[in-house]
């Protein structure tokens, strides 16, 4: 992709995400992500109803009366992205493609995120560690994020979920909240997630293709794996068939939101042919 091509890609991503963040989701995400906790704010003489357990003891033998520390809500966020770049993103039945939607949700977090002076972050990941980029706040920085993922090419097909989340965990020392951005189509990464999800605050965006729900009755089919790149012929014409691809997927799903809801993990489903505004305001409101 040329450079004009690609800025303008940019741009037209931007402007449609950016509206989105700044007039659907805003007070939505500033509901659903309220900052790492309390800070100190200062110290003030105490009065009745105090809590005796912020009583500033330093401060109170100073002055022989007695003073409390007061504490301020601590907006400010590192947001990190967490992004799927493996070959089965590239998988479309209609006209978006799975890493377009994924691009839209980075952005849309990305915007959302430098709204609220929070650091945005992402890790492009496969089967290895594609590429990192640590947290910063400012447009030019979301825009840089963008147009990464629209242009990035990875160097491996793969996925590997756990080598994803053991970086993160080594490479983000302070607690973030991390939106792992993925189809989700791994596996081993169960023990990572847990571990993860007690250092950062993380969210699970599972984004699909409905092809992958369930096949249609088109025939003989010639089918191949993005990642691995093995092929075989399916007769869809087969409802036995049919209902056995429906079952392993239906499976899968359960499996997976399992794990979710183990370890406490908030998660949507985000299917390419809806509209993903719906699922994502869902998350955040039960978040709020």
């Amino acid at each position: 992709m040329d450079t004009i091509e690609l800025l303008k890609k940019v741009r037209r991503i931007e402007i449609k995400t950016r509206g989105l963040s700044q007039h659907i989701f805003a007070g939505e995400y500033h509901s659903a992500f309220k900052g790492k906790g309390m800070a100190f704010a200062e110290v003030r003489e105490y009065q009745f109803g105090d809590d005796i357990r912020n009583i500033d003891w330093n401060v109170t033998a100073r002055f022989n009366h007695p003073f409390v520390k007061i504490f301020e809500e601590e907006r400010e966020l590192t947001v990190m992205l967490l992004i799927d770049v493996s070959g089965s993103r590239e998988f479309a039945s209609k006209e978006k493609l799975k890493k377009n939607v994924i691009t839209e949700l980075a952005a849309v977090l990305s915007f959302s995120a430098i709204s609220n002076n929070d650091k945005i972050g992402a890790l492009l990941f496969s089967d290895r560690i594609e590429k990192f980029i640590p947290p910063k706040k400012g447009r030019q920085h979301a825009l840089r994020v963008i147009r990464e993922l629209i242009n990035y090419e990875p160097e491996e097909r793969g996925t590997n979920i756990r080598g994803a989340l053991e970086y993160m965990i080594n490479a983000i020392k302070k607690r973030s909240t991390a939106f792992l951005i993925s189809d989700f189509m791994d596996e081993g990464y169960e023990d990572a997630l847990k571990i993860a999800n007690r250092k950062h605050d993380m969210i699970a965006l599972r984004v699909y293709d409905q092809r992958e729900c369930e096949l249609p009755d088109v025939g003989l089919a010639f089918l191949k794996d993005a990642e691995t790149g093995e092929t075989l012929w399916v007769d869809t014409s087969s409802r036995k068939v049919r209902e056995h691809y429906k079952e392993q997927w239906e499976n899968t799903s359960s499996l997976t939101h399992e794990v979710f809801n183990k370890h406490g993990v908030d998660f949507a489903d985000i299917s390419t042919d809806e509209d993903y505004v719906k699922p994502l305001m869902k998350l955040f409101k039960k978040r709020a």
